[in-house]
């Protein structure tokens, strides 16, 4: 079983419960004005913790404490100015180069002895790692929290804001542009499928403990934007534990599973008690879809979304 997997989801589903009040409205009205232009320091940004931070200079040397910023690094092709990751970063393949710097539970000695000049982290962390924190800015280093995304215009505002404090602003907005584009192009395609609108349960770890999306989360976004029906919907806000017989009774066309901790995890679905009466199981719709692509709100979601897609109407694909 991967550590991660089990850290990471509980972490998430507490943190996309919560982040609507980490998310300042200040820090949104700075993610949308910002355009494509070169950035000018000193620069002055506030960040998720409502402060006003002062980058001095281009960052040089960063290290990146959450999964979802290297790889919004990476792509804004700052790959030679990371100094540092966590444990849990696995993509892109280079990312295995980089000094580690520990998991959820960052090493703040060795971040130091790295002598960095910028550090990021996701709001989604504070709850372990505001301490560490503190000590980095007493070290004299600059530290940056971005907000914690729950939806696709969330994550274009940290692919942005990101962009804008590492004066990768350029970059950031082809990246946008050209998620905006994918996620068009799959809509476009389920559209001219002409399938008749599916129901779909997509669960976020095994039982007993099932935990589903509801209401504003990305995943819920990605359900509406692919013209699919979430089951669970009407459930509750944000992520929430759901019982079998939900499930069941509600009888969902497809089962979406977005962990890989459980081997051999659609067997173990399709056989769970009652399951046998639904139709994605009568159908053979139960499926494993990448828990990283899927989950991590950075450049990938996009990719995130036309698995999902794919796995709702796989028609629609071939």
């Amino acid at each position: 079983m991967k550590k991660w997997s089990l850290i990471g989801t509980t972490l998430t589903l507490s943190a996309l419960l919560l982040t609507g009040c980490g998310t300042t409205d200040s820090v949104k009205d700075n993610n949308a004005t910002q355009t494509a232009q070169q950035a000018t320091y000193p620069l002055t940004v506030k960040d998720a913790t409502n402060k006003e931070v002062k980058i001095q200079q281009q960052p040089a040397k960063i290290i990146t404490l959450s999964p979802n910023i290297t790889e919004t690094l990476f792509a804004l092709g700052l790959a030679d100015r990371i100094e540092g990751v966590t444990s849990n970063d696995n993509y892109p393949e280079e990312v295995s180069d980089k000094e580690q710097v520990g998991d959820i539970n960052p090493n703040i000695e060795k971040i130091i002895s790295l002598n960095p000049d910028f550090v990021l982290a996701d709001a989604s962390s504070l709850g372990t790692i505001e301490a560490g924190l503190q000590q980095l800015r007493d070290a004299n280093i600059t530290v940056f929290v971005v907000p914690t995304a729950n939806s696709f215009k969330e994550t274009y505002d940290n692919i942005t804001l990101i962009g804008k404090v590492t004066n990768k602003e350029k970059e950031a907005k082809e990246i946008v542009t050209n998620m905006k584009e994918k996620i068009a192009t799959v809509q476009e395609k389920i559209k001219k499928a002409n399938i008749e609108t599916r129901s779909v349960f997509v669960e976020a770890s095994d039982a007993p403990d099932i935990y589903t999306a509801g209401k504003g989360t990305y995943m819920q976004e990605m359900v509406d934007l692919i013209d699919a029906k979430n089951i669970a919907q009407d459930g509750g806000e944000g992520w929430f534990k759901i019982d079998a017989e939900s499930i069941v009774k509600n009888n969902p066309d497809v089962i979406i599973a977005t962990y890989d901790y459980v081997p051999n995890i659609i067997e173990k679905i399709k056989k769970r008690d009652g399951f046998d009466s639904i139709e994605a199981v009568k159908n053979n719709r139960v499926v494993q879809v990448d828990e990283d692509t899927t989950s991590r709100t950075g450049p990938r979601l996009a990719d995130g979304l036309e698995e999902i897609a794919k796995a709702v109407y796989p028609e629609a694909f071939k």
